[in-house]
C-alpha cells in the first residue's frame, strides 16, 4: 500500500511520504478566517496573509519616510488617527506587528509616561551589542541610569563647552576652510555631506578621548579608525533589517557582514586601547578622562568605571555625536540653497553680531569662525536649523520595546512583546500639529512674535529630533552651538551653488543621509 496522495492537478513528482492534505487545507482555512477578522482591525499599508506588509515595504523602499507620513495621514477614524500598524511576514499573533504612530500624546506616553514598559528591547540591544555593548544608548535600566547620570553632570560644565569651542573653530580654521577655498579656487564641486561628516567626526573624537583621526585633511584620507567605524556601524544595521536567526547563523560561521563586523571591531577595539592608556599616562579635558575620574554607585560600592565599559562609553558618544550634527547641517545647506530669502536674514544676523564682536570691517569678520559665545546670540540661525530638523530629523524614527500589554492614549492597543515606532519625520509633516503649512521651510514660525528670542513649540512631544523624556539628548546645546558655528563659518565666505543634475534624495538608514552626498560648487562671497 503506497501513502502517495493523488493530486486533482499536474505536479512534477509524487509526495513519498504520508501528507495530511485534509489537515492542512482545514488549517489553512481555519487560518485565512483568523486573518480576514484580525486585518479588518488594522490601520495603514494593506496587510496579506503570511507576508504581512512586505509587498508595499519593498515598493516603497526607496521612499520609505514619505510613504509612512501618508499612511499616518490617512488614518481617519479619532481613535486610530496618526497611528496605523505594518506587519511583519510570516506572523502568527499580535507580536509580528510594528504599531506606528506620529501622535504627540502617544509619544509622550512612550518616552516619558510610561518609560519603563518602553526600553530599548532585547533585538535592538542584541544586534547593538557587539558595537556598543551596554553603553548608554544601548542599556536600559539600572546600567542606563548610572552612565546617564555621570554624563548629565559633565554635559552641564563650561570646560567642556570650551573644550567643543576649541576642537570645532581649529577644525574650521586649519582644514575645512583649506579645502573650500581650495575647491573655489578651482572652481571644483565638493561632496559637501562627505567633509561635514569628517569634520564632526574629528570634532567628536577629540571631544571624546582627545585623539583626533585627522579624516578632514586636504587629501581626504582614508584612516583605519574612520573606515572601520563605518563598517562597524553598515553592518549593525543589516542585523535590524533581517531576522535575528540569520544574522546569527552568520556571525557563528563567520562570513558576510558578520565577518566584516568582527573586523572593523579589532581595528576599534586596538585605537580605543590606545585612546585609553594615553588618558591614563596623561588625563585631559575631554570626555574619556572626566569618566575615567569619576566613581559610580552602579555596584554599590562607589568603584571607579571598568576599561571596558569606559571603551563602551567612548564608542557611544562617538556614535551619537558624528552623524546626527553633519547630516542635520547636510539637509541645512541644501535648503538654505532653495530659499535664498533664509539665506539672507541669516547673514544679515551673523552680520549683526559681529559688528558688535569684531567692529566694521569684514575682513575681520572671517579671520577666525564664531565663538560658541558669539554663535550663543543667533537666534534666526537657531531657528532656521531646528526647522531642518523639524523637516528632516537626523533620526526618523525610533523603536520601543513594550514589556506589558498597554494602550495609548490614542485608543490603540499594543501586547507585551511587540515593537511601538514613532516616526518623528511624520510628525513634522502633519498639518494637524504645525498647521497648513506644515510642508514648508519656514523659520519664523520658531521665533517669539517679536523675532528677538527663540521659542520652541509649547508641547515638547511635537518636536522630538533630539529625543525626549528622561533620554532627552545631553548634548542638544552642544550640537546646535556647532551646527551654527559651521554653518557661519562656511556661509560667511561662500556662495552655494548645487551641481547641475546632482539630486538629492534620502538614503534608507537609522539616518537621514542623503544618498548621493550634497555636491556644490563654491563662489566666494564679498561682504560689506
Amino acid at each position: 500500500m503506497t501513502n502517495d496522495v493523488v493530486l486533482p492537478f499536474p505536479f512534477p513528482f509524487p509526495f513519498p511520504f504520508p501528507f495530511p492534505f485534509p489537515s492542512l487545507i482545514l488549517l489553512i482555512f481555519a487560518y485565512l478566517i483568523w486573518f480576514h477578522f484580525l486585518a479588518r482591525t488594522l490601520t495603514g499599508p494593506r496587510v496579506w496573509p503570511v507576508i504581512g506588509s512586505l509587498p508595499a515595504l519593498i515598493s516603497n523602499r526607496r521612499r520609505f519616510h514619505d510613504w509612512m507620513a501618508g499612511n499616518l495621514r490617512s488614518t481617519g477614524s479619532a481613535a486610530t488617527y496618526q497611528t496605523c500598524t505594518v506587519a511583519l511576514p510570516f506572523f502568527a499573533r499580535k507580536q509580528g506587528f510594528y504599531t506606528v504612530t506620529c501622535h504627540p500624546r502617544n509619544i509622550e506616553h512612550v518616552l516619558r509616561t510610561r518609560f519603563e514598559n518602553y526600553p530599548k528591547g532585547p533585538d535592538w540591544q542584541a544586534a547593538f551589542h557587539d558595537l556598543l555593548g551596554q553603553g548608554i544608548f544601548n542599556s536600559d535600566g539600572e546600567i542606563w541610569l548610572v552612565q546617564r547620570k555621570t554624563a548629565a553632570l559633565e554635559f552641564t560644565t563650561r570646560t567642556l563647552r570650551q573644550a567643543m569651542d576649541r576642537w570645532v573653530n581649529r577644525t574650521i580654521r586649519t582644514r575645512l576652510w583649506c579645502i573650500l577655498d581650495k575647491a573655489a579656487e578651482y572652481k571644483t564641486a565638493v561632496d559637501l555631506q562627505d567633509l561635514l561628516l569628517r569634520l564632526t567626526f574629528d570634532n567628536i573624537c577629540g571631544l571624546t578621548f582627545g585623539k583626533d583621526p585627522q579624516t578632514l585633511s586636504p587629501e581626504l584620507p582614508a584612516t583605519p579608525f574612520a573606515l572601520a567605524f563605518d563598517s562597524a556601524t553598515e553592518a549593525t544595521l543589516h542585523r535590524l533589517l533581517y531576522p535575528s536567526i540569520l544574522w546569527r547563523l552568520k556571525k557563528l560561521l563567520c562570513i558576510g557582514m558578520e565577518r566584516r563586523l568582527k573586523e572593523s571591531l579589532k581595528v576599534i577595539e586596538e585605537y580605543i586601547n590606545d585612546a585609553v592608556a594615553a588618558r591614563k599616562e596623561s588625563p585631559s579635558d575631554d570626555l574619556l578622562s572626566r569618566f575615567m575620574k569619576k566613581k559610580h554607585d552602579g555596584d554599590g560600592d562607589g568603584n571607579r568605571f571598568s576599561a571596558a565599559v569606559l571603551h563602551r562609553i567612548a564608542l557611544n558618544f562617538v556614535l551619537a555625536g558624528r552623524d546626527t550634527s553633519s547630516v542635520a547641517l547636510t539637509w541645512f545647506f541644501w535648503l538654505v540653497m532653495n530659499h535664498p530669502h533664509v539665506e539672507a536674514t541669516i547673514l544679515a544676523e551673523i552680520s549683526t553680531v559681529l559688528r558688535e564682536t569684531r567692529g566694521d570691517d569684514p575682513r575681520r569678520w572671517i579671520e577666525e569662525p564664531l565663538m560658541f559665545d558669539e554663535a550663543d546670540k543667533l537666534v534666526y540661525l537657531k531657528a532656521a536649523l531646528a526647522e531642518t530638523l523639524r523637516l528632516y530629523p537626523s533620526v526618523p524614527l525610533d523603536f520601543k520595546y513594550v514589556v506589558a500589554d498597554d494602550v495609548l492614549p490614542d485608543g490603540s492597543f499594543v501586547p507585551a512583546g511587540s515593537t511601538v515606532t514613532y516616526s518623528i519625520y511624520s510628525v513634522g509633516r502633519m498639518k494637524s500639529i504645525w498647521g497648513e503649512d506644515c510642508g514648508e521651510f519656514k523659520p519664523d514660525r520658531w521665533l517669539s512674535p517679536d523675532g528677538d528670542r527663540f521659542e520652541g513649540p509649547k508641547d515638547g512631544y511635537k518636536f522630538v529630533a533630539f529625543n525626549a523624556g528622561p533620554r532627552t539628548c545631553l548634548g542638544k546645546d552642544l550640537a546646535y552651538l556647532q551646527m551654527k558655528s559651521i554653518a557661519s563659518a562656511v556661509l560667511l565666505r561662500y556662495q552655494l551653488a548645487p551641481v547641475p543634475g546632482h539630486r538629492v534624495e534620502q538614503k534608507m538608514s537609522l539616518t537621514l543621509f542623503t544618498k548621493n552626498g550634497l555636491r556644490v560648487y563654491l563662489h566666494p562671497r564679498r561682504l560689506g
